[in-house]
């Protein structure tokens, strides 16, 4: 029994990438987990990624390229102004120009970098360096 699909996805890519495959198959997939690996492909922690439809069931098959040392969603999912990411930054990320937050914000899914410059809060997601 799967209690949360999403952490289980991010959780098997970085051990994928840690043991240093090439491909990763993530079975249990949703619009968040595409937007996320989207933001991945777009900052280069992956290569790529396809989602490929199998009867009623999707799956996803990612690219790693051994750029991940740690990947991991965020619980609780932290309520989040663009004035505070600093300390949140501080928390989670291990050096200021190191790594992404991934926060769903009312404009959709960002890295932390776009919504200070939009200034714009949200909800934390994930954190990837």
């Amino acid at each position: 029994m799967r209690l949360d699909p999403y952490t289980d996805a991010l959780t098997h890519i970085k051990n994928c990438d840690f043991v240093a495959k090439s491909i990763c198959n993530v079975t249990h997939i949703s619009k968040l987990l595409i937007k996320t690996l989207e933001i991945l492909a777009k900052e280069k922690y992956i290569v790529g990624f396809d989602v490929k439809s199998k009867a009623e069931k999707k799956e996803a098959v990612v690219k790693l390229n051994g750029m991940l040392t740690n990947l991991k969603a965020i619980k609780p999912r932290y309520s989040i102004e663009y004035r505070d990411f600093e300390k949140f930054e501080k928390r989670y990320l291990p050096s200021r120009s190191v790594g992404i937050l991934i926060v769903s914000t009312p404009k959709g899914l960002m890295t932390h970098i776009e919504a200070k410059k939009e200034k714009i809060g949200g909800r934390l997601i994930a954190f990837v360096f």
